[in-house]
């Protein structure tokens, strides 16, 4: 299958140039750009008229199965009616603009073989299972009067908790025998967790760097949730490849960013949308008060990281009837960055931390034909990305799926 699109303009993130050119796709990738290119037979033409093309779009912290923001509710869900609602939930995310996604725990193979079987409409899915959890950490959905925890075998857990050095690399392990794309750790307290501490960190360090050690010699990396900079400087130390969130970083911590050449991953939009909508879509009212302590210092956060030199990867981290603001995330962060800066989050740098960098998130030849036909300048005004009635056409693979 082939498909041409006449008169782009091409934006190129890494650069921020445009180039007036044509854009060839064949078999599933770029063919070629350029001025004047010729159609093979069968080839479907597309005159964009001067449109704006970009690729795809990249988020590197959503959670496809968080139908609800009851997390610990989520646990007793149907894993069939949780992966119902994961089609949809990946459906909406396609036709918002975003072409490959990091799942953050709860999705597994399953999901991500059937994106890529074309069994349900959605972004490229790379996953990490379930994330890794102390005891009575973030990912430990318990409540107090809870004794047992309940390893769900199915999809609707997001995390699993493991105690100890042994413990830890065994649920490591476990997760990449699964095909783990990275390996996601809670490092500290939570917003969605019912019994922890935002201010707390989590996990010793002979643990962390366990599961460090795990995820690199099965030449993978580690993702860890933190909030605060004594949680993020410990993460950074143990070797964690890319911090989520991190709304209350601090000097050390850009400079420990540099050090270990890692990224962060800020998810402004998820504190705004709990804040305005949690409690409607389930978050419990405990969970809904611990969001101002995070919510204020997010932007901070990111602006000190951004002036510092650290590389900034695009996420949203929504739950439940909160997925549809996902774009809104360019908007924030453009009160404090440059809209090629934000734009860069969720291409360039985001296809580098995810290890693809020339298959994603670039209009180069040879990589994946995942690409946005804008209506507007996204350098000019963030609102183009931000709202995505400005997207005429979304690309995957080279066809035209909305």
């Amino acid at each position: 299958m082939s498909l041409l699109l006449r008169h782009a303009l091409l934006l190129d993130p890494a650069t921020g140039e445009y180039t007036e050119a044509d854009l060839r796709c064949a078999d599933g990738r770029v063919a070629e750009t350029g001025p004047g290119l010729s159609a093979p037979d069968g080839t479907r033409v597309i005159d964009l008229a001067g449109a704006v093309v970009v690729p795809g779009l990249i988020d590197a912290h959503v959670h496809v199965t968080a139908a609800t923001a009851d997390l610990g509710g989520l646990t007793s869900w149907s894993p069939s009616y949780v992966a119902a609602h994961s089609a949809r939930i990946m459906g909406g995310m396609l036709d918002r603009g975003f072409t490959t996604v990091r799942d953050a725990s709860g999705a597994d193979y399953g999901l991500s073989d059937a994106q890529a079987e074309g069994l349900i409409r959605g972004p490229r899915l790379l996953f990490c299972g379930r994330a890794l959890s102390q005891t009575g950490g973030h990912g430990d959905s318990r409540a107090r009067g809870t004794r047992v925890h309940d390893d769900h075998p199915c999809c609707a857990g997001l995390g699993r908790v493991a105690d100890g050095v042994d413990a830890v690399r065994a649920a490591a392990r476990d997760e990449l025998r699964k095909g783990a794309h990275h390996i996601k750790v809670m490092a500290s307290g939570g917003v969605a967790s019912p019994t922890d501490r935002i201010d707390s960190t989590q996990y010793s360090m002979e643990e962390l760097r366990a599961i460090v050690d795990e995820a690199e010699a099965a030449n993978r990396y580690v993702a860890a949730h933190a909030y605060t900079a004594r949680a993020v400087n410990r993460a950074l130390e143990a070797g964690v490849r890319s911090i989520e969130h991190g709304n209350l970083l601090d000097d050390r911590s850009v400079e420990l960013f540099l050090e270990h050449d890692a990224y962060l991953v800020p998810t402004l939009v998820t504190y705004w949308s709990l804040k305005e909508e949690g409690v409607a879509h389930g978050l419990p009212e405990p969970s809904w008060r611990k969001v101002d302590a995070v919510l204020g210092a997010g932007l901070a956060a990111l602006e000190r990281a951004a002036v510092g030199g650290v590389r900034l990867v695009y996420g949203s981290d929504l739950l439940g009837g909160m997925h549809r603001h996902q774009n809104q995330e360019f908007r924030l962060r453009g009160e404090v960055q440059k809209p090629l800066d934000v734009l860069r989050a969720a291409t360039v740098n985001a296809a580098e931390l995810l290890g693809m960098t020339g298959e994603i998130g670039t209009l180069a030849e040879g990589a994946h034909a995942d690409l946005l036909v804008l209506d507007g300048d996204p350098l000019a005004d963030l609102g183009v990305l931000a709202d995505p009635g400005h997207i005429r056409h979304v690309i995957q693979a080279g066809a035209v799926v909305s």
